[in-house]
């Protein structure tokens, strides 16, 4: 006798529960368009997440205090950061430029920042402050303050050699020849200066040395007609000042043509000089025993540049 079972067309109890565990753990089926769209858009949010926790902090506004910190407050490449920086004029061929420059440097550094301004090689320059600035000092040694002007004298390479071109270096040597035949001190015109000896309150020379100008006057000096003559440098106002008991000329450094000078016989620590005020020599204004530590100083600063002859 068969035993009891479901009618036909009835399942058992429990076959759908083995059917869904059947299609659970057998191979998953294909997605379709929508779900597969979706499942893309979810990994394409998952990746923007990832990669935005790597993004760089966003710049500091310009006036953030903290971009501000890594930026040098020196005035330029190697300048004054952490320095006490000083106001210059810094005067050159009539030109003024205003710097600010630390107090500490050397005037060999000096030399190198006028260098970048002006182009004027530091072996030509001639800087004056109060004298010739030493370049192995601090500005501060030499008492340099805020608001000082500095004196450069110096001629660029280029007009060097525009200057010293063969024709001139013919009449340079053709003059030579000339002076070698009579020395100047022996010449009539000198000589009656030059008879009178030398002036008791001339000042004292140092043979064979050469030094900076002097903070006062060049004084106790002759002129071609004998009377008492002084020199007053003005760096400041780049003038050249000539007095007498009767007046005092005021001649700008650049109206000056040349400067001449040879030492007088006899008396080789002193030289008699002169200054050229036009366009020949009979333009000369003679000065008589000027110490010859000071002739080399008193070239450079009223020609501004060297001298080859």
């Amino acid at each position: 006798m068969a035993a009891a079972g479901a009618p036909d067309g009835m399942e058992e109890p429990g076959m759908d529960t083995e059917a869904e565990t059947v299609a659970t753990e057998g191979p998953a089926r294909p997605l379709n368009c929508v779900e597969a769209e979706a499942a893309a858009g979810a990994a394409a949010e998952d990746s923007c997440a990832e990669r935005g926790s790597l993004q760089p902090a966003p710049a500091q506004p310009p006036g953030d205090p903290a971009a501000q910190a890594s930026v040098s407050n020196g005035e330029d490449a190697g300048g004054g950061a952490g320095r006490e920086l000083v106001d210059l004029k810094i005067i050159w061929n009539k030109t003024k430029h205003d710097v600010k420059f630390p107090l500490d440097s050397t005037g060999s550094e000096l030399k190198q920042k006028i260098h970048s301004i002006t182009g004027l090689p530091p072996a030509m320059q001639k800087v004056m402050y109060k004298g010739l600035v030493p370049e192995d000092k601090t500005l501060r040694e030499i008492k340099v303050t805020s608001g000082a002007k500095i004196m450069v004298v110096g001629s660029t390479i280029n007009d060097v050699l525009a200057v010293n071109t063969p024709k001139d270096a013919a009449q340079q040597d053709a003059k030579a020849e000339e002076n070698k035949k009579e020395p100047l001190c022996r010449q009539k015109q000198h000589r009656k200066v030059l008879d009178k000896g030398k002036p008791e309150d001339v000042m004292p020379s140092v043979k064979g040395a050469q030094e900076r100008l002097p903070s006062v006057p060049l004084s106790g000096m002759y002129n071609k007609s004998g009377g008492k003559v002084r020199l007053t440098f003005k760096l400041e106002q780049d003038q050249l000042w000539i007095g007498t008991k009767e007046r005092t000329e005021k001649l700008p450094m650049g109206s000056i043509k040349n400067v001449v000078s040879e030492p007088i016989e006899g008396h080789e620590d002193y030289h008699m000089m002169a200054f050229q005020l036009g366009p020949t020599e009979a333009s000369y204004y003679w000065v008589y025993w000027v110490p010859t530590q000071y002739v080399d100083a008193i070239k450079d600063t009223v020609l501004g540049k060297w001298q080859y002859f």
